[in-house]
């Protein structure tokens, strides 16, 4: 059921007891983790962490503290399957959950005493009726048994009789129930056909803070990175993200104001919050200007950088807004500062003229003292480079923590590294981009476009991993609109696979929505993959919280993709 009063149904039942934390690997979970974290501590509440990256994982995690908790909080997991029937709990368990995923899944939305759902009501849930979807059967079957056992004393000829109404209203009966069962599916097939994502967890997290006048400024930043990282990896809408950032704009406003009178807002190490209408450049900041924006998706897709004719594009751009080479292609923080002070007008202004009308965005950035600057898609990048870093043989938890720590304003070491992994990422999926276009790797099947990376393709292990995989798809498909002449493959969805695990013989296939400026973000590729592996036999694991992730046998992909085509057309 969903909790109306999240302070008095969720943080006063939980403050204390003893609470296992279940927590997804994403930024947004991070995020939500580190505000939950701040107020337990706070209150002194005991807690253990548990990362968890799938629902295997999440199993073995829920049987290992089934014993010891009767409360679980999960983040960014859980909500989208019928929790009950997956863990199979004790009925005192309590299951509280802070979850993006939609569609919720209707029995958590109707189980009154296990499941409490942590998700904002003003979402646009669309939830059936439960009449629509749950009826009593027991009490009609009754009622039929009983007529006709009390029949059994009357005379025979009125027996027959009675016997033929009963039979007519048992027949009516099961039509109705057939007709009800029939609309049932539909209207559960209608509910459950796309895959979307609603509100932050890492913003429901500080509004439960802020209902306690428990905020602090760091809550209000991971608030705000949890947002910046549904857009940046693409999966809220432009107008739910303008509107959230308004939302978060209202709480920076008070925080600063709060603040304005107190003397440590100068002193060293001090951290200050502020909105900024900043350019989507991708850590232009701790970059040089020239490699950030050849290596940003928005600049590199409307430029075609992996072509001559997008080189020679760039250098006339650089040249429109009168920046010396040298000066560009040095690290930002050394560029001179009469460049530094206009340089975002500059570049707007040279953009516009390039057809990239919406080179800025509403963000925002935080001052830990006078050195560190950071905008908070340079936390996200650098906080997804070590959650799914590939240059050391680390196990998932590991990174896990190292992303953790990362966030908090003392491991700012950390969060360096975290962008110096996050530039090499970056560029290595530009140059996927560019060789997969370059060779014509993107294959239209129909309904769909696909695209499999080779075993051997440079940097193929880090996109075995499910964030930069879908970064890697978004990039692809912008570059791809970009490129193609064929107007009805602009609006085709891509499916992505990768080489997963080569003793295993497996691949992550990955689908995502097409490329449109009024796209609603909502991915039919779930129900797909279910239904073209039911129909073909395939052996795949769908494992990941989100649907459209799956691992597929390297044998089976020509006949998965053969049904996902008949599936589709």
């Amino acid at each position: 059921m969903f909790v109306t009063d999240i302070r008095k149904e969720f943080y006063d039942v939980v403050v204390n007891q003893r609470v296992a934390l279940l927590v997804s690997s994403d930024i947004d979970a991070l995020c939500a983790c580190k505000i939950l974290q701040a107020l337990f501590h706070c209150d002194q509440v005991q807690y253990t962490l548990v990362p968890v990256t799938g629902w295997q994982e999440l199993e073995t995690a829920f049987l290992e503290h089934k014993e010891q908790f009767r409360y679980f909080v999960l983040i960014n997991c859980g909500a989208n399957v019928d929790l009950l029937e997956t863990l199979q709990p004790e009925e005192d368990s309590i299951f509280f959950m802070c979850d993006t995923h939609r569609p919720v899944d209707v029995v958590n939305v109707y189980n009154d005493t296990q499941i409490k759902l942590l998700i904002k009501q003003d979402d646009d849930l669309n939830v059936p009726a439960y009449d629509d979807i749950f009826r009593d059967d027991e009490e009609e079957d009754g009622e039929d048994s009983g007529n006709e056992s009390d029949g059994g004393s009357e005379p025979s000829g009125k027996r027959r009789r009675f016997d033929e109404g009963a039979l007519e209203r048992r027949i009516e009966r099961q039509r109705a129930k057939r007709e009800w069962e029939a609309r049932r599916r539909e209207i559960l097939f209608d509910y459950e056909q796309y895959e979307y994502h609603g509100t932050s967890s890492a913003m429901v997290m500080f509004e439960l803070a802020w209902v306690m006048t428990k905020d602090t400024k760091d809550m209000l930043w991971w608030a705000i990175i949890g947002l910046t990282d549904q857009w940046i990896h693409d999966k809220i809408t432009h107008m739910k993200y303008v509107t959230d950032v308004a939302t978060l704009q209202r709480h920076v406003s008070r925080h600063n104001h709060r603040n304005e009178d107190e003397e440590n807002s100068l002193s060293i190490d001090c951290m200050r919050v502020s909105f900024e209408y900043d350019l989507r450049l991708a850590l232009y900041q701790h970059w040089s200007l020239y490699e950030s924006i050849c290596n940003s998706c928005y600049t590199s897709s409307s430029f075609k950088l992996w072509s001559m004719n997008g080189q020679k594009k760039l250098q006339e751009f650089l040249a429109d807004m009168g920046l010396p080479l040298k000066q560009v292609r040095q690290k930002f923080n050394s560029m001179d500062m009469s460049i530094k002070e206009n340089l975002r007008d500059v570049i707007e202004e040279s953009s516009n003229k390039y057809g990239m009308k919406d080179i800025r965005i509403q963000t925002f950035s935080v001052h830990f003292g006078f050195k560190n600057k950071f905008l908070a898609s340079d936390v996200v990048h650098g906080a997804a480079a070590l959650l799914e870093n590939v240059e050391k043989d680390e196990n998932g938890s590991d990174n896990f923590i190292k992303a953790l720590d990362c966030l908090s304003r003392s491991n700012l070491d950390r969060l360096h590294h975290g962008i110096d992994l996050a530039k090499k990422k970056l560029m290595a999926i530009q140059q996927t981009v560019a060789s997969c276009i370059c060779t014509n790797l993107i294959l239209s099947q129909g309904p769909f476009l696909y695209c499999y990376l080779m075993e051997g393709t440079p940097d193929v292990k880090l996109f075995s991993k499910p964030m930069s995989l879908t970064l890697l798809c978004k990039y692809l498909l912008k570059a791809f609109v970009r490129s193609t002449r064929n107007k009805r493959c602009r609006i085709l969805p891509l499916i992505m696979a990768a080489p997963l695990d080569l003793e295993k013989g497996t691949v992550i296939v990955l689908g995502i929505p097409p490329e449109t400026e009024t796209s609603d973000k909502k991915n039919f590729f779930g129900r797909a993959f279910e239904k073209a592996a039911e129909s073909t036999n395939s052996r795949t694991l769908h494992d990941h919280f989100d649907t459209s992730i799956i691992e597929l046998k390297m044998e089976d992909r020509s006949k998965f993709l053969d049904a996902l085509v008949t599936l589709l057309s």
